[in-house]
């Protein structure tokens, strides 16, 4: 295990302590729930920024990260459907797209890591849940649930994008 991988890995250990304080319905216990959420995305740029400088991308960073982060999204997200801040159905699509993409990873001999729309994808992410956890005043409401739609249709083009250019090369090989 590099420390990159460790990096990633103590994402997890902020879960259960963003979970739990987003159930509080006090405004200071959604700003700690803010700043544990947006110190965990951090991680997600140091690690990825480490690997490379220290020289120690690895297949199982590669495999590590992606998982990592879809769990830092879909469990606040989870949450927030529970809380009535966001609808189940735009969460599903975003839960389709990252099963998806991580079923047909498994399924490669070589694992690749984000192209750029994958990390358009996880910024949009991040910031539509930092909105939505943050206490902000009523008037943010519906910039909240913009971001959220924005991350739900990038989630979507960023699958595509991402498995369009192997199924047009799987396509060629058998008519070609």
């Amino acid at each position: 295990m590099t420390l990159p991988n460790w990096i990633t890995f103590s994402r997890l250990l902020a879960l259960p302590f963003l979970l739990y304080g987003l159930y509080n319905p006090t405004p200071q216990a959604r700003w700690v729930c803010l700043a544990i959420f947006l110190i965990a995305a951090l991680t997600d740029w140091l690690d990825g920024y480490l690997a490379r400088k220290l020289n120690q991308v690895s297949d199982l960073g590669k495999f590590l990260d992606p998982l990592v982060d879809k769990l830092l999204v879909l469990a606040p997200l989870l949450a927030l459907i529970e809380l009535r801040q966001v609808p189940a159905w735009g969460v599903f699509l975003i839960l389709t797209r990252e099963l998806a993409i991580a079923g047909w990873r498994v399924s490669q001999t070589k694992i690749t890591g984000a192209n750029i729309w994958g990390k358009l994808k996880t910024v949009s992410q991040i910031i539509a849940i930092a909105l939505l956890i943050a206490p902000l005043p009523q008037q943010w409401q519906l910039s909240s649930v913009i971001a959220f739609w924005i991350s739900v249709a990038l989630t979507l083009i960023s699958g595509i994008i991402y498995l369009l250019p192997q199924e047009s090369f799987s396509a060629k090989q058998i008519n070609g």
